[in-house]
């Protein structure tokens, strides 16, 4: 790989606060934005944010740059603390000690 290549890739991770994730098999590289610290989801698993989609299945995240995919998981450090979910009817629930299952972040 280009030394400068790889230079300004760490420089434009390091500037704007995202995560870069190789995905295999091509090497290719895709960046995507860190989730905020709580994150309501309606009533199906999507969350959508900075361009980005991001899948939540089984308190895993996963992130796309289309909700088709391909899809690439997110490292645990990423996560938001909290996922708050809205029901059909409107009514609310919240993950307690969701943090707990990523490193213990609070």
């Amino acid at each position: 790989m280009n030394i400068a290549m790889l230079a300004s890739s760490l420089v434009a991770m390091t500037f704007t606060g995202c995560l870069m994730a190789p995905y295999p098999p091509d090497g290719t590289v895709m960046m995507a934005p860190p989730l905020p610290s709580v994150v309501w989801l309606d009533t199906g698993p999507y969350y959508y944010n900075g361009g980005y989609t991001y899948y939540y299945q089984n308190r895993v995240w996963h992130f796309s740059n289309h909700k088709e995919g391909p899809w690439r998981t997110l490292p645990r450090d990423r996560y938001p603390r909290e996922v708050r979910h809205r029901d059909g009817d409107g009514g609310q629930h919240r993950e307690r000690g969701h943090s707990q299952d990523h490193g213990g972040r609070r």
